[in-house]
């Protein structure tokens, strides 16, 4: 049986939680932080090496260093023991194990694989070891266990020894920091085929690796923070670097980039100090009667997102939208001239909150895309549906102008024409795949949430609400937000992004867990777009490039 956290003492109950920060802070996080995949770091470390002279030995020596500051800054006192696999990983633990040895901090290794002996990335120093997983004793006394075993390069389940020593890791009560990605994490889709660590820290080499954030993985992971260890930049990645070798990516693909605190405050829109409302953006939602409190959501959330003019169209909405939001302007959308005049109006559209899926509703959004032209639209919800159904042209009569599909796993399924299963077995690849086909953008949600576009984009969220988020009515305010930043004029996919920071930082600042309702997030936006800079961490180190809670 694999061992698993629940089987082993609480360390939740201990007092001393100190490396886990106060879970309604936002995470800390650079304007430009990457998520690899276990290809791309490999191609980042040969590329490092190979090309630019970065020498191995002294990334190792920089990765395992920053580990150890990491170790002994949220763990200060007793002895720390690694689980030393035969590659770089292992290494980077014996580099970490060595540090904390000259610190003062008592120290043991435990090496699984094989490797020289002496080993050359101690430089001399000589520390107690054990060669070959003989037991858990080998861990009876440790007060933090580094996981140095296999690291991003796995393939397939643990095996062996290997196995051996997880299941034990995982029974034990101390703290474990894994290096790089947990054992047993694929850190490129997030799959644990087999047994895993279950770290309570992760310590990131250069970026955090795309596994990490993704299910199951990111549960294994823990509080993941990021550390810079002397990667040169690649192009567009900040560095502002070309070096005349053309897309540096290694043809490994396009590499996925975080929605961070850094990157939020360099995207939102400012205004002018001298504008008047249309100027800040003219937003039109195409909503229905069925369920007006989705278009009143919808509405306030706009609002709160900085948008100057919003005209509401449907049926039968006035009476409940009125009290709800008296600054929107109502059009009645059974007249569809009126509708097409109000959508001709707009920089920006909203079509689906509450708009029913029976005929009126499939000729108010024929109506609304036939006279969009080529302004952005976001489809949400029921006009989902509509599109998975084939009415209004289908996803093919969202060609024209930029477009943002918002589906939660069901809808995505519909329009792909597949398993519910086969959308959340590799959520990435689903939300690339409809962006390419249909050159749209797919905000996906979920945990985490995703943004992909035509060209291979891929933007993940960072902050840890998406459970306190499943109730009726979120999706209507991040609709609302990104209509909102669209007609504020920032591009699709950015607008897609910065509408899941902003609500997502706006309902993880209520604090209010499984209390939260769609009200309190748009309440809670004003704060959230206040907030510049990158987040909050407490790791005084200026080499931490991210930093984010465990998640709860």
């Amino acid at each position: 049986m694999n061992a698993d956290r629940r089987d082993r003492p609480d360390r939740r109950n201990q007092p001393d939680r100190s490396f886990v920060r106060d879970r309604h802070d936002r995470p800390f996080g650079r304007p430009h932080v990457e998520a690899p995949t276990s290809a791309q770091a490999a191609w980042q470390d040969r590329v490092a090496i190979l090309e630019d002279g970065v020498a191995g030995p002294a990334l190792m020596e920089n990765a395992g260093r920053q580990a150890a500051l990491i170790v002994h800054r949220l763990f200060p006192e007793g002895r720390v023991v690694a689980l030393v696999g035969s590659g770089n990983n292992g290494g980077d633990g014996l580099v970490c194990l060595r540090a904390l040895a000259a610190w003062g901090r008592p120290v043991a290794a435990v090496v699984v694989g094989r490797r020289p002996l002496p080993d050359p990335v101690l430089h001399g120093w000589e520390l107690p070891c054990r060669f070959g997983w003989e037991g858990e004793d080998a861990l009876a006394d440790a007060s933090v266990v580094v996981d140095g075993l296999l690291g991003t390069g796995i393939r397939g389940a643990p095996r062996g020894p290997y196995a051996e020593a997880i299941e034990a890791l995982n029974r034990s009560p101390a703290p474990v920091v894994a290096l790089d990605a947990p054992s047993g994490v694929d850190s490129t889709a997030g799959r644990v085929p087999g047994v895993a660590v279950r770290a309570d820290v992760t310590v990131a080499f250069g970026w955090p690796k795309l596994g990490t954030l993704l299910y199951p993985g990111r549960e294994r992971s823990g509080r993941i923070v990021a550390v810079e260890i002397g990667f040169p930049p690649r192009d567009g990645d900040g560095g502002g670097r070309d070096g005349g070798k053309g897309d540096r990516d290694g043809g490994t693909g396009r590499w996925a980039r975080l929605l961070t605190p850094g990157w939020a405050s360099r995207a939102l829109p400012r205004r002018s100090p001298c504008t008047h409302k249309n100027a800040v953006g003219a937003l039109t939602v195409v909503a229905g009667s069925a369920m007006p409190g989705a278009a009143a959501l919808a509405v306030r959330s706009a609002f709160r997102c900085g948008v100057g003019v919003v005209r509401t169209c449907g049926t039968e909405l006035l009476g409940e939208l009125l009290p709800a939001v008296p600054e929107a302007l109502y059009v009645d959308a059974g007249d569809e001239e009126a509708l097409g005049r109000a959508v001709k109006a707009c920089r920006a559209l909203v079509v689906g909150p509450g708009l029913g899926t029976d005929e009126a509703a499939c000729r108010q959004l024929g109506a609304a895309l036939a006279a969009r032209g080529e302004r952005p639209v976001v489809v949400d919800a029921d006009a989902l549906t509509l599109l998975a159904r084939g009415e209004a042209g289908g996803m093919n009569g969202l060609a024209g102008g930029p477009a943002v599909v918002t589906p939660h796993p069901g809808e995505m399924a519909r329009l792909l024409g597949c398993a519910v299963e086969d959308v959340q077995g590799d959520r990435v690849a689903a939300a690339r795949g409809l962006a390419e086909q249909h050159e749209v953008v797919v905000l996906l949600k979920g945990a985490p949430s995703l943004v992909a576009a035509p060209g291979g984009l891929l933007l993940v969220a960072t902050v840890q609400e998406a459970s306190a988020l499943a109730v009726a009515g979120m999706g209507d305010v991040l609709a609302g937000a990104a209509g909102a930043f669209l007609a504020q004029g920032v591009g699709a996919a950015e607008a897609a992004g910065l509408a899941l920071e902003v609500t997502g930082h706006a309902a993880s600042a209520r604090g209010l867990g499984a209390a939260l309702t769609p009200s309190d997030v748009v309440d809670a936006v004003p704060g959230a777009l206040a907030r510049r800079g990158d987040g909050a961490t407490d790791l005084p180190f200026p080499f931490v490039t991210f930093d984010q809670d465990t998640p709860r």
